[in-house]
């Protein structure tokens, strides 16, 4: 037997007991916020908890349902996070090709500002940016929701794309243009296509940043509760004298399944994405 392997396989073992450990802590939460939402009110509340449950109950899920407004709320999100994230993709790819194919002044600069924009808390903004949609109207619409959204994807997307893009040879771009493409076709039919595991990779961020969003829905939506959004229905199970634990574990589960389902239908572009770009 090699003594190499014999030295490295503690190590090996090590790291992967590791990782298990990672795991376990990082899906607590979530197996807890499951747990919660089955369980009957009298265990919930009860001094000592526990970590499982003998008596599983869907009155939680029954309180979440019965909520006139809760289909409402789930249109709405899903309308904002949907449109951020095909918003966000369309403009990340087009800027992302801009930088990288094209020569322009201060595209440096460009690319240093968007760089910097990703270093400003969301909460430092939030005021200016309440006052911005007051000017423009947009307060008490799905409109105030989407569009900070939007820019405050775009400049991670663009500069991941960028690799992407820049790791297309130039050799397909001009192949393209010899057999008669033109730039649009280029774009849409060849560009596109290779950088798609890309745009997929950034869509998760996006698509969870828009669907998990609080404080813009808090602070934009004021008095219009019907465009409300799904992070703001766990405030109708939280009263600060006798706050409904199970309607808002129940709630956060259900806004859990899309995350969910959205994650295993990009699955594997997800991975591609994460793993490179394409390689010559």
């Amino acid at each position: 037997m090699n003594p190499a392997r014999l030295v490295r396989r503690p190590w090996r073992l090590l790291a992967e007991a590791s990782a298990l450990l990672i795991a376990v802590v990082v899906a607590f939460p979530l197996y807890w916020m499951v747990l919660g939402a089955f369980k009957p009110a009298g265990e919930i509340e009860s001094s000592e908890p526990r970590p499982w449950t003998l008596d599983p109950s869907l009155d939680s899920f029954r309180r979440v349902f019965e909520q006139n407004e809760f289909g409402r709320y789930f249109v709405n999100s899903l309308a904002v996070a949907c449109t951020v994230v095909i918003a966000s993709a369309l403009i990340a790819f087009l800027a992302a090709t801009a930088v990288t194919r094209f020569r322009f002044r201060f595209r440096t600069t460009l690319l240093i500002m968007f760089l910097v924009a990703q270093m400003v808390p969301v909460e430092a903004l939030t005021i200016p940016l309440f006052f911005l949609m007051r000017d423009f109207g947009q307060l008490n619409t799905l409109g105030s929701l989407i569009l900070p959204h939007i820019a405050f994807s775009l400049p991670f997307a663009i500069w991941m794309l960028r690799g992407f893009v820049k790791a297309v040879p130039e050799a397909i771009e001009e192949a393209a243009y010899i057999d008669g493409a033109s730039r649009s076709r280029f774009l849409w039919q060849i560009l596109f296509p290779l950088v798609f595991p890309g745009l997929v990779a950034t869509s998760v961020f996006s698509f969870i940043s828009a669907w998990n969003d609080f404080l813009f829905a808090k602070s934009f939506i004021i008095s219009d509760t019907s465009q409300s959004t799904l992070p703001m229905a766990l405030l109708v199970f939280y009263k600060p004298d006798e706050p409904d634990w199970g309607g808002v574990m129940a709630a956060s589960t259900v806004m859990t399944i899309p995350v969910l389902i959205f994650f295993v239908l990009v699955q594997r572009r997800l991975v591609s994405g994460l793993g490179g770009a394409v390689k010559d």
